[in-house]
């Protein structure tokens, strides 16, 4: 039978606390328990399983389609880099869990070496985060979470998907639950010769062949009803070919293997709850300046985390929640620029939360990071949201956040600098919502001012070193506007956005680059029983290349249009057919890689 509780803190229909409310707290177990409270404060996009079978070659095609993150991708499954808000990949936070899982050799991730499946839950948050989610949430987080389901008994799917240049795309899931245990497991394999051709630009996609391998596992048992401990772990494995522009080429690879693990003993009670996690990640690579031969250089890094995350309500109306970490990093260099490094980090903050009435609530918070041989900053952020009137709420959010230099940035030789302070920025950002019915609209306004902004430059001695060095404002609006109306039989589902942006350079005047001015995306999905159709579209304005702005080196605006038709049979079986790129558009995320043109991919879903 299912446990239940009596909770006596809960959220309310406008999502502040009250007494007395009984609720199934505990039928889901969700890793992350932080993400509960920040989307009380901000705005937090979700991507449904659903929304990524639209866009499921990788994460990369995924974001650039359904969220306000522009992607610079160096061809299709090459490097590939998310920026927020006219800001860098650098000032980008993925989250795994709760875990920040950039890498400590760039400080930033790779989205192709990135698994897209396998996450219950794939959300996108704007604006800084740094007190909640650490370094280099600046600009925006993306956030990757898993959680167990207990009383489900057995469940399972298989998704198969064949697609243009030599793809395929298979993915596993099972698990089974009772009201005290959980057990779920996944596996996906995504291969790919990627020998497109794009014939205006006189490109062939020569050496671009990719594939990936992942597996997850996840469990949790509750101890008592208050008591539940839990584990989940990833393994991923990947190699990326790069792209050659001639047939004798030299032909180059990259592989990469990570490893996340992580254990949680989580206490809940009415008004007191205490999530203890362990976890163990490992980001390995290797370099191959010849695929026929072994490896040119790489590196292995491993990182030992404990975080405890404690939550108390004083009041109905006030709310303190305390959240300490500690990190050993390590790293291992082979023929890199990289020796052995070993490096101690940790982080105390504090949130306080008041819920003076139903519609208006606030949150203070502040954190001090003490990283080993780095002085930082004291953070902080204040975020305030009031449901005005039942068509209209709004919310304002200050913060300070950083980004602490990377182990390449302190230590590659020759061009570290072991001098580097971190980045720093100031973010207010605000959300204006207006509910008409159906119909949902956002607007959020929104200022960054970052300081001792981390470069690579030449100097006379002929390498390229490391410094901090000018500021940079961006500034811009968000947007998005969301419907849904069912008719009967009849489903429709509009999800579109767009983002005007500016990010300055101080020192120059000029747009930073790789930061589209405009970009707008639109889903558009229709129901009709057991059919469905859907179509989406990606505007890119143009994008400067050169730091003088220089438009004959700009990438050109461009305009996407994928489309796509499913049919499923007693909610098990699911066959569709996609079309992407339908207008055959020329376009480039990144210069000299164009993208893809017209493409297809069929696929088939069960569900048991």
């Amino acid at each position: 039978m299912n446990i239940k509780k009596s909770l006596v803190i809960a959220f309310s229909a406008y999502g502040c606390f009250l007494f007395g409310q009984e609720k199934t707290i505990d039928t889901v177990y969700i890793f992350d328990s932080q993400m509960s409270r920040v989307k009380r404060f901000h705005r937090v996009n979700a991507i449904s399983t659903e929304d990524i079978r639209k866009n499921s070659s990788s994460l990369s095609e995924l974001l650039r389609f359904q969220s306000p993150v522009y992607i610079k991708e160096n061809g299709r499954g090459a490097v590939s880099s998310p920026s927020f808000r006219g800001t860098s990949a650098g000032h980008t936070a993925v989250v795994w869990n709760g875990i920040n899982i950039n890498s400590n050799f760039l400080g930033q991730a790779d989205l192709n070496n990135i698994p897209l499946f396998g996450y219950d839950r794939l959300e996108v948050k704007s604006g800084g985060g740094s007190v909640q989610y650490g370094s280099s949430a600046i600009g925006g987080s993306i956030h990757l979470n898993d959680q167990l389901e207990f009383g489900k008994g057995f469940q399972g799917s298989l998704y198969s998907e064949a697609a243009s240049f030599g793809t395929y795309i298979n993915f596993a899931k099972a698990g089974f639950s009772n009201d005290r245990f959980s057990f779920k497991a996944s596996a996906n394999y995504s291969i790919s010769q990627n020998d497109y051709e794009v014939k205006e630009k006189e490109y062939i996609n020569r050496n671009g062949r990719y594939y990936n391998t992942t597996f997850n596992l996840g469990t949790s048992y509750k101890l008592s009803s208050h008591h539940i401990i839990s584990w989940q772990s990833q393994m991923f494995d990947a190699s990326q070919r790069y792209p050659i522009f001639v047939e004798n080429g030299n032909k180059t690879k990259y592989n990469a293997q990570t490893l996340r693990s992580l254990v949680a003993w989580d206490f809940r009670q009415s008004s007191f709850t205490n999530s203890l996690k362990a976890a163990y990640t490992e980001d390995n690579f290797q370099y191959f300046g010849d695929i026929d031969q072994p490896k040119t250089s790489g590196a292995d890094g491993k990182n030992y985390i404990i975080k405890n995350d404690l939550n108390y309500f004083i009041t109905p109306k006030i709310n303190v929640n305390a959240i300490g970490e500690f990190q050993v990093n390590t790293a291992e260099g082979y023929q890199s620029g990289l020796g052995s490094i070993r490096r101690n980090m940790g982080s105390v903050a504090g949130l306080l939360r008041y819920f003076p009435t139903e519609d208006l609530r606030f949150e203070a918070g502040v954190k001090k990071d003490f990283v080993e041989d780095i002085t930082s900053p004291v953070l902080f952020s204040f975020s305030g949201k009031w449901n005005a009137v039942k068509w209209y709420s709004t919310g304002m959010n200050v913060s300070r956040n950083f980004r602490i230099p990377s182990f390449n940035d302190l230590y590659w030789k020759q061009g570290g600098n072991t001098n580097l302070v971190p980045e720093t920025s100031l973010n207010v950002d605000m959300d204006h919502e207006f509910r008409f019915g159906s119909l949902k609209l956002t607007l959020s306004p929104y200022f960054m001012h970052i300081k001792n902004y981390i470069s690579w430059l030449p100097t006379p001695y002929g390498y390229w070193a490391v410094f901090n060095t000018y500021r940079v404002d961006s500034y811009g609006l968000e947007s998005q506007v969301t419907y849904e109306k069912q008719f009967g039989k009849h489903g429709l589902k509009l999800n579109g956005g767009y983002t005007y942006a500016r990010s300055i350079n101080k020192q120059t005047d000029k747009q930073m680059v790789y930061v589209p001015i405009h970009k707008a995306v639109a889903n558009i999905d229709y129901r009709y029983d057991f059919l469905r159709v859907y179509v989406q579209g990606l505007f890119n304005g143009l994008t400067y290349t050169t730091t003088d702005e220089k438009k004959a080196d700009a990438l050109d605006p461009y305009f996407v249009l994928n489309a796509g038709v499913s049919g499923t049979l007693n909610k098990k079986y699911t066959l569709g057919l996609k079309v992407n790129n339908i207008t055959d558009t020329v376009y480039e995320t990144v210069s000299y890689y164009p993208m893809p043109k017209r493409n297809y991919s069929i696929y088939a879903t069960i569900n048991f």
